[in-house]
């Protein structure tokens, strides 16, 4: 079908690929306050804390349907920008709060041979573990009531899907503060590859980010696919 160009010029769409351009459209971004401007760290904790709190509310908020189209969406964009077979076992997190749902990618995975672990908070304070998950298996409920498989099988995951509230540009995740994934990974070793999944709404200028806070190597949303190895290419490129 040939598109005819419109007054301004420039071509329009034709009326069968509207919807697809509709399903395409960005929900409204939340109203996040910039971050101080050379602030202290009690300073940056406390707007780290009402961003959260205004990102978490706006996801939560999202029509059911927009947030499953989203979901596929980031699926997809994880589907295309990154070779899963690569990795024998993948870690990906129990959706709670309007989290991305990625286990549909995760029976992709299972069912092409790979392993899929669940984080597990066996002590407070401490780098978390990844127990085996498949559908069907025994669950329990862990800390803050997120569903755990009921077995301790611990599989040690190549990849790690990481779920975000905020995300700035520089690869630097803003979670919920309890910093279980930044320990997780200071103690792992091999570090495995860390994809942060999230939403494009939620993206900021900037974390501020703290020593203590440790960069993903991707971050992929419904709209972008991040890169540490852009910002930071190997010396002599």
């Amino acid at each position: 079908m040939k598109r005819r160009p419109s007054r301004s010029g420039e071509y329009s769409s034709p009326p069968c690929l509207l919807p697809e351009l509709q399903s395409e459209a960005q929900p409204d971004a939340p109203g996040v306050a910039d971050p101080p401007a050379g602030a202290r760290w009690d300073e940056i904790k406390a707007w780290r804390r009402r961003s959260r709190e205004t990102l978490i509310a706006w996801r939560v908020g999202l029509d059911a349907a927009v947030r499953r189209g989203l979901s596929e969406r980031v699926q997809q964009r994880l589907r295309d920008s990154i070779d899963l077979q690569r990795f024998r076992t993948i870690g990906i997190y129990w959706p709670i709060r309007g989290e991305i749902n990625l286990r549909g990618l995760a029976r992709d995975h299972l069912a092409r041979g790979g392993q899929v672990g669940l984080p597990v908070v066996v002590h407070r304070g401490a780098p978390v573990e990844f127990w085996q998950w498949e559908p069907g298996i025994d669950m329990s409920r862990g800390l803050w009531n997120i569903p755990i498989p009921r077995e301790r099988r611990i599989v040690h995951p190549d990849l790690l899907l990481v779920p975000l509230v905020g995300f700035d540009r520089q690869v630097f995740r803003l979670g919920y503060g309890g910093g279980y994934y930044d320990r997780t990974l200071a103690a792992a070793a091999p570090r495995p590859f860390c994809i942060g999944v999230g939403f494009q709404a939620s993206i900021l200028p900037t974390i501020c980010p703290q020593p203590h806070d440790i960069p993903m190597d991707q971050i992929v949303t419904d709209a972008a696919v991040l890169s540490r190895a852009d910002l930071h290419p190997p010396a002599g490129h």
